[in-house]
């Protein structure tokens, strides 16, 4: 499953220490404006390097948009971007060939293929989501005529939810050897009321896939989640009067469709597993081996997840505009 999508189809290929990375889109309606300098900031943001508490790789992470554009404007064939791998440094796993990290993917892939890509997690590595970065962001553009922005942010780190704290936070984590997780939120504005197909089709359903196909993600709410638990029906139901809902505790769906509000999403990110305090593990001979992982890992991922979480909200999305049009005009009365 390397393909994402139904309608705004996305298929993603390449390694951490590969050649390349890069993504093919297919279905991106014709017309819409798309250079590579469209992509870049999200790459920007998501790419490591730029400050002490990420990861010190430095990628420039320059997109290149091989197909699927002609003079500036999206021609409806595919578009296929590629990032080529600057800073890899193999030799930085060469002890971990023979180990399975833990919290890494590196046991399960082993028990699903027979064999893993050791040097950097291969495609468990985050490195992969640079790919889904350069399609949302080829999503953003075909929902900007729509008027659907996204924007997300860090609301949690460590528990800690101030940005000072939360930077000390992490530097707590990054000095002890050790690392931290976080909580992102991101929010869809401007979505019309009609998106999303039940019963299996539902929006919220593909918003919690999408999320949860981002590596480092351990749990998805909606508008109130896990929070609505705790609530009276008389608390969580959103009034509604003749100028619209006066409450979102729904997070901008019912019954799996939009009801037109802002889409709500928060997403549990867990502490970065690479960590330099020594962990208990076995090799692949299923021996007992202690294991501390060297190399440059980032001590909190939240901060570089938030665009990646924002292109994968673009991706459901367009794909579900994309899907309304089958049934109707979309924006028709």
């Amino acid at each position: 499953m390397n393909t994402f999508g139904r309608n705004f189809r996305c298929t993603t290929f390449g390694e951490s220490h590969g050649k390349a990375v890069g993504v093919v889109v297919d279905g991106c309606p014709p017309g819409i404006p798309l250079t590579e300098a469209d992509i870049q900031p999200y790459l920007d943001r998501r790419r490591p390097g730029k400050s002490p508490f990420e990861s010190a790789r430095q990628e420039p992470d320059r997109v290149d948009i091989l197909s699927g554009t002609f003079e500036g404007r999206t021609t409806g064939a595919p578009i296929a971007l590629v990032v080529r791998n600057r800073d890899v440094r193999s030799e930085d796993y060469d002890a971990l060939r023979d180990v399975f990290r833990p919290g890494h993917a590196d046991y399960t892939y082993q028990a699903k293929y027979g064999l893993r890509d050791h040097r950097g997690g291969g495609r468990s590595s985050g490195r992969e989501t640079l790919a889904r970065v350069a399609a949302g962001a080829v999503a953003v553009r075909c929902l900007a005529p729509y008027g659907i922005t996204i924007r997300g942010r860090v609301v949690e780190v460590h528990g800690a939810t101030e940005p000072g704290a939360m930077e000390e936070e992490i530097r707590a984590a990054r000095d002890a050897g050790d690392s931290v997780g976080g909580i992102v939120e991101v929010t869809a504005t401007g979505c019309p009321a009609g998106l999303g197909d039940p019963v299996f089709g539902k929006l919220d359903a593909a918003i919690a896939g999408a999320m949860m196909g981002i590596g480092a993600v351990k749990g998805v709410e909606i508008g109130e989640g896990f929070g609505a638990a705790r609530l009276f029906g008389s608390g969580m139901n959103d009034p509604i009067a003749g100028t619209g809902f006066a409450a979102n505790h729904a997070g901008g769906v019912l019954g799996g469709i939009s009801t037109g509000q802002e889409i709500v999403v928060r997403i549990a990110v867990k502490p970065t597993p690479s960590i330099r305090r020594v962990q208990k593990t076995i090799d692949t001979a299923g021996e007992e081996r202690e294991i501390s992982v060297e190399g440059r890992h980032d001590p909190c991922i939240a901060p570089r997840i938030v665009p990646v979480a924002e292109c994968m909200l673009a991706l459901v999305i367009i794909d579900a505009v994309l899907e309304q049009a089958k049934y109707r005009g979309f924006g028709e009365e």
